[in-house]
């Protein structure tokens, strides 16, 4: 086996403020050396969300896992001469917070291109660096009620509320500027040029919606060039999940402990189910079409089915599926996904005591085996003056950028 830190070698020079330095952390579990340059008074993400580990937020422990810390004053002189002398040894600048925050310290893709010529910058913000919305204050849900992902529901007094959901632009985002960055280091140097990558969180959360959004636009063509599906006698559903709610062979379903989801869709998956179950009149009687059949509204065989799912539990489902060939699939939440076999097996939690609180690891499995452990988020400049030695600075230089305020303090570890 070979070494399963892929991106050892690489240098990383973070800006960044809350969720977007997930840009860094995807890299950084692959091995990158992320550099995480904050000001001395820190990214406040230590004290955002819930919950708060040991004075840490879980968010910070989680998105900067991996990295080290140095706080440098970039409005001081001699700190972004420190600052400079960290981007002359970097493959990456990445600035996760508004657009334009380094250009306006002295530090846009220009000046970086003067200081490393194959820099590769990444800018991640919000709404992106173009458009109305781009000086736009705004917070990770901000991203899914734009994309149209997230829709309002009403509580019992009539207000307005914010449903369940995952957040979809805040984590998609950097893990597409992540892919952008390795592109674009790859292509600096083949040619010797810096290259310039920019992503928006909103446009990740629209481009992983891209199924309805892009029926929508479909649909506005003739419907003699546009159709539904022939089995639904070529009915043009609405975008998305429309539909499925009167699904029948694409449906959840009760079991004698929980649920499942079954989705016999194609007939051979139907008819493997129907002769499972030894109800092959079920098959008899409605045999559907040969793909992307749910006998929709058909609630008679709605019933049956019904009462058929409820006879056994849930595990003895899933192996009844994989045994007859049939798509069913356990219905989890996010507690009761983390006893399923089948995480236990894929998605071992790094634990607590590596780095402050129980975390899923990246789940890239290298030559069979998922990347090394990240160390602990760190504290605010943490590794100032280590990062600061290894830029060939002895400690009185050190001591007295410290002192007239260029860097921050070594913190707790000194």
């Amino acid at each position: 086996m070979g070494d399963n830190n892929l991106l050892k070698g690489l240098r990383v020079v973070e800006n960044s403020l809350l969720g977007p330095g997930l840009v860094g952390t995807f890299l950084s579990d692959l091995g990158a050396e992320v550099i995480k340059v904050e000001s001395p008074s820190g990214d406040y993400i230590r004290q955002m969300t819930w919950p708060i580990i040991e004075g840490n937020s879980l968010l910070h422990l989680h998105t900067h896992r991996g990295k080290r810390s140095i706080a440098i004053n970039l409005k001081d002189e001699d700190g972004a001469e420190v600052y400079r002398s960290l981007l002359e040894k970097a493959d990456v600048v990445v600035e996760a917070m508004r657009p334009g925050t380094l250009e306006r310290l002295g530090f846009g893709f220009n000046e970086l291109l003067q200081i490393n010529p194959k820099i590769v910058f990444c800018a991640i913000s919000g709404y992106g660096a173009t458009g109305p919305y781009r000086d736009l204050p705004s917070h990770g849900i901000a991203y899914d009620t734009w994309a149209g992902l997230i829709e309002p529901v009403v509580d019992d007094d009539g207000f307005k509320r914010i449903p369940s959901m995952p957040n979809i632009g805040i984590n998609v985002g950097p893990m597409l500027a992540a892919l952008g960055i390795l592109a674009a280091v790859i292509n600096a140097r083949e040619t010797g040029q810096g290259r310039q990558i920019e992503v928006a969180q909103s446009d990740a959360a629209a481009y992983m919606d891209w199924y309805r959004i892009e029926t929508h636009r479909a649909y506005l063509r003739p419907e003699d060039e546009v159709t539904g599906n022939p089995s639904d006698d070529y009915e043009r559903r609405a975008p998305g999940l429309a539909g499925m709610w009167e699904g029948v062979r694409y449906q959840i379903y009760e079991t004698m402990d929980g649920h499942v989801l079954f989705m016999a869709s194609e007939k051979a998956f139907w008819q493997n189910f129907c002769e499972g179950i030894n109800r092959m009149d079920l098959f008899e009687r409605w045999p559907g079409s040969q793909y992307a059949d749910h006998a929709r509204n058909n609630v008679e065989l709605q019933e049956q089915l019904r009462e058929i799912f409820k006879t056994r539990i849930s595990v003895d489902w899933l192996n009844f599926g994989q045994k007859k060939n049939v798509p069913i699939a356990p219905v989890n939440d996010h507690e009761t996904v983390t006893q399923d076999p089948q995480f236990l097996q894929r998605m071992p939690f790094i634990s607590q005591d590596e780095i402050g609180a129980d975390q899923l690891p990246l789940p890239v499995y290298i030559d069979g085996e998922l990347p090394p452990d990240p160390t602990k988020a760190p504290r605010v400049g943490e590794h100032t003056d280590e990062i600061m030695a290894e830029l060939g600075m002895d400690q009185q230089t050190i001591d007295d950028l410290r002192e007239k305020g260029a860097i921050g303090a070594q913190s707790e570890a000194d």
